[in-house]
């Protein structure tokens, strides 16, 4: 079980990025099993089926699964993002994925949208002090 202090993370890919966050997962097993995970439907259910990682899965998306990890993120239970985007697909739901990438801003909350930005806050993470 995690610990009430470990780093609260929340990932999210979209459909063309998804088996890069379960690559970079499996990268980042260790610390991401002593995280406290929030990831959107989809996403979570991979990470959780193929890694056996513990997630809290939030709704899809597209149907309002970005919004409810910027509520999330906006009452301070979000420590980091790792939203890795596809800008080369249009996405319906662009408004709520811009809305969440400026909570991010707003509440000075680390946030990656690509892998090098990811794994550049994933190894920032490891190297943090085991908190007590």
């Amino acid at each position: 079980m995690n610990k009430p202090s470990a780093p609260r993370l929340a990932l999210i890919a979209h459909d063309h990025k998804k088996d890069s966050m379960l690559a970079l997962a499996s990268e980042f097993l260790p610390l991401l099993q002593a995280c406290r995970l929030m990831a959107t439907g989809t996403t979570g259910r991979r990470l959780r089926n193929e890694l056996g990682l513990e997630v809290e899965c939030m709704l899809s998306g597209p149907l309002g699964g970005d919004l409810q990890i910027g509520a999330r993120l906006a009452v301070g239970e979000v420590d980091a993002v790792v939203f890795l985007r596809d800008p080369m697909t249009p996405q319906p739901h662009e408004p709520d994925i811009n809305a969440l990438v400026r909570a991010c801003d707003v509440h000075d909350v680390p946030c990656a949208t690509n892998l090098s930005g990811a794994r550049l806050l994933l190894r920032a993470l490891v190297a943090l002090p085991t908190q007590v």
